[in-house]
């Protein structure tokens, strides 16, 4: 017998012992998947809210999605706070944040929910705990019933062994996703016929787009809504994305600069507004025409534009010609305060930190971000496993890292390389639509979704304009952080329901 024929009769035995464990196995896996219970804990609370006291029920829910034949994919959380006794005549508001990837925890523990955690107003960072949580009078428990959604690899929610990431992860996929859970929550609760609000933050406004279009247009069994809520609004990514030769990015991204340069006065205006306004006329102008021209720009012109930019931005001549005018978002955080030995944020730019050496052309970090993290989860849990009672072994992802690197950008049917633009689908919702409505809150300081990208956005042609209504706010992507935009973005969108 030759050594190959022996190692042959070894593994044809090996292999023989192994199979039926490991089918075995593969059973008993298929039998726990398909066996899930979801997790369901209910707490009766109350609290004041926009003046009124409200009695009020927190759920914290795990929702399975299943395939075709039943195997378990997906476990979405919601965690919903309903008014008492129950009132189907409240409007109800579905509510995500962004990433992707991130979890409902900034507008549930900082903006709506009934409790928030307390971290600095004044953009100084959140230190260590304990984070006070804290009653929050600012939550829209008072005109509407709240539903915080947290998308697969995001918060709480998880894709089983079964689960396949390119059906769950992506502009469509995710949105087909979000959308059931929202038709399972109004079928299980009675609410087909209560006003209805849609809404996140940052990609949570693009998956707004990406939903209501679900939600109004891909079936025949629509789900009607009243109004969509963006907050830091993302949804034309191309016309953002410095990528060379695409001139808009640096057009977007100008007046975020300005009212950053006339925060730490290295601009000068009457106010922040007007600044901003200064800088979305020559942005649209002068600017653009200057970058559209390209190389066949005249000296002369060129001295005009530089000019005008080192004043709205703060940046010298100098560096702005070594720029070839065109400044990207990141090398701006380093050098508006290069000579101060700051940098600054990118999600607030009002926050400022220390690199470990002033030399770089971007940033170590954002600070606006490691400013404020650790509070928010800390909050999180706290008032998930604490309070409401939740049981897990899981780690709650305020920002998941698995949606984001895994996710696909594509549209079906748009062809290859397509201008990645979800503005289309509010239009058309809009449109189909009569009396959807549309708010639009944005930060003066934030970099990540500047106000005028989102501008821009939505007063393209398709997009009913007598709807759309603007909101800005004296702090950066999450502006609820400082104290009185938390209270002026509430009183919005108070009023904003209430005007239906």
């Amino acid at each position: 017998m030759t050594f190959r024929t022996l190692s042959h009769i070894v593994g044809a035995v090996a292999l023989a012992a192994v199979l039926p464990a490991t089918a075995f196995a593969q059973d008993e896996a298929s039998a726990e998947a398909a066996s899930i219970t979801p997790q369901v804990k209910s707490r009766d609370l109350s609290g004041t809210f926009g003046g009124q006291r409200i009695n009020y029920t927190a759920t914290i829910k795990e929702n399975v999605l299943s395939s075709n034949d039943g195997t378990p994919e997906a476990v979405i959380v919601t965690t919903s706070y309903v008014k008492r006794p129950r009132d189907t005549s409240r409007p109800v508001f579905f509510i995500y944040n962004g990433g992707p990837g991130s979890g409902s925890v900034w507008l549930q523990m900082g903006a709506w929910g009934p409790k928030r955690v307390a971290i600095p107003s004044d953009a100084r960072d959140d230190g260590a705990p304990p984070y006070p949580i804290l009653d929050n009078p600012e939550s829209l428990l008072d005109v509407a019933d709240l539903v915080f959604i947290d998308p697969p690899g995001t918060g709480f929610s998880y894709l089983t062994d079964e689960g396949d990431p390119e059906k769950y992860y992506g502009l469509e996929q995710d949105a087909r996703a979000v959308a059931t859970v929202i038709r399972r929550w109004i079928n299980d609760n009675g609410r087909w016929n209560s006003p209805k609000y849609l809404g996140g933050e940052s990609y949570g406004t693009t998956r707004t787009a990406m939903v209501v279009r679900e939600l109004e247009g891909a079936t025949y069994n629509d789900v009607g809504l009243n109004g969509l809520i963006l907050v830091s609004t993302i949804l034309d990514f191309a016309a953002r994305e410095p990528t060379p030769g695409n001139e808009m990015a640096y057009v977007m991204a100008l007046p975020n600069m300005a009212t950053a340069a006339y925060y730490y006065g290295k601009a000068t205006a009457p106010s922040v507004e007007a600044i901003a306004e200064e800088a979305r006329k020559f942005a649209i102008g002068p600017y653009v025409t200057a970058l559209l021209k390209g190389q066949d720009l005249s000296a002369a012109e060129r001295a005009i534009v530089r000019a005008e930019l080192a004043r709205l931005t703060g940046l010298s001549e100098t560096y702005l010609d070594q720029a070839e005018l065109r400044v990207t978002p990141q090398r701006f955080y380093k050098e508006l305060l290069r000579d101060r030995g700051l940098t600054i944020g990118r999600l607030d730019s009002r926050y400022t930190g220390t690199d470990y050496d002033d030399a770089g052309e971007s940033p170590d970090n954002d600070p606006s971000f490691y400013g404020i993290d650790a509070g928010y989860t800390a909050a999180i849990n706290s008032w998930a496993r604490d309070t409401l009672g939740f049981e897990t072994d899981r780690e709650y992802q305020a920002i998941g890292s698995d949606p984001g690197r895994n996710w696909d950008w594509t549209l079906s049917g748009r062809g290859r390389g397509a201008y990645l633009n979800v503005a289309p689908f509010i239009g058309d919702a809009m449109r189909q639509n009569s009396q959807l409505r549309t708010f639009v809150g944005q930060g003066w300081y934030d970099f990540a979704t500047p106000f005028f990208g989102a501008e821009y956005s939505l007063n393209r042609i398709g997009i009913p304009q007598d709807r759309v209504e603007f909101h800005y706010y004296d702090a950066g992507h999450m502006m609820y952080i400082r104290d009185e935009d938390r209270a002026k973005l509430s009183a919005d969108i108070r009023a904003f329901i209430r005007n239906r």
